[in-house]
């Protein structure tokens, strides 16, 4: 290519020049494949130190399904397809549907016993000066959305962690702004969930929430992790999906490797269970509260 005569031109073309920018500002060159490691080590930094200006001292991560909606929502989508049920009598298709759309309002009270904990850990445990047992979740909709709005009415802040998926998922309105983070890597964004938490509360989901439930038991399993609590909540899915007494008599698991998750049924046990592995450090920060009145 012939280069153009005119000086001003030429110093346009090597303004223009995608070889001119500079590095950190290049999006081209940070999206090379040989630059996986930069960008992997930008989503670990990124976060940690938000988290560190914003004062989040520990927090509790809240997994489930994203399907589950309010029971407002649920008995609403109901309504529609009975009606349109009323019209196209024998529709097995429709039929499928209302079939879930029931299970769907049975399982809204998941998500307001999401909403309740992260409302009662919320009030507890976030104070001005420092923040512990601060809410996180995958920052989507579903039992994530429930745990995030339960701090927002609560005045508290709560932590989403969202993801780019090739079906683009918005991130729910109740997480701050301020901490509000989108991940392109599953591993980073796993490892910032487990950096501070000091509990996991797994309520009923697919497949991410067993995997991402799965993880964290196996890494307490083999002493890659501290322990922290772990509640599976609504023991009658759990007990039915997941046949840990199979996995023992099979020789699979050891008997006392269920004695590294507790069940619980709604917001109260859910609570119980982290007082009960965190009483010093929990009575501790009450207690403060009540000195500081808030």
């Amino acid at each position: 290519m012939t280069p153009p005569a005119d000086p001003d031109e030429r110093l346009r073309a090597i303004l223009d020049s995608p070889t001119y920018r500079l590095a950190y500002e290049d999006i081209d060159l940070l999206g090379q494949d040989d630059l996986r490691p930069l960008r992997l080590q930008l989503e670990l930094l990124k976060p940690e130190r938000i988290l560190r200006e914003q004062g989040v001292h520990s927090t509790v991560v809240v997994f489930g399904s994203a399907r589950v909606s309010d029971a407002a929502t649920a008995r609403d989508r109901l309504a529609v397809l009975e009606q349109r049920a009323g019209t196209m009598p024998g529709n097995s298709t429709l039929g499928r549907e209302l079939v879930l759309a029931r299970r769907r309002v049975e399982q809204a009270r998941y998500y307001e016993e999401a909403q309740r904990f992260a409302h009662l850990i919320s009030k507890r445990f976030q104070q001005q000066e420092r923040c512990d047992f601060v809410v996180i979740t995958g920052g989507g909709p579903g039992i994530m959305e429930a745990a995030n709005r339960g701090a927002f009415v609560a005045g508290a802040r709560s932590i989403g962690l969202n993801i780019t998926l090739p079906h683009e998922q918005a991130p729910n309105p109740y997480m701050c702004p301020e901490l509000a983070f989108r991940f392109h890597y599953f591993a980073l964004r796993k490892m910032h969930f487990l950096l501070h938490a000091k509990g996991l509360v797994a309520f009923p989901g697919g497949y991410g929430t067993l995997d991402e439930l799965f993880e964290v038991l196996t890494l307490i399993q083999t002493g890659k992790m501290q322990r922290i609590p772990v509640v599976l909540v609504g023991r009658r899915f759990w007990r039915r999906a997941i046949n840990f007494d199979y996995l023992i008599d099979e020789g699979y698991i050891d008997a006392e490797d269920t004695d590294l998750f507790e069940h619980a049924d709604d917001a109260d046990e859910i609570i119980a269970v982290l007082e009960r592995f965190h009483a010093n450090s929990m009575v501790k920060g009450m207690s403060k509260k009540r000195e500081t009145g808030t």
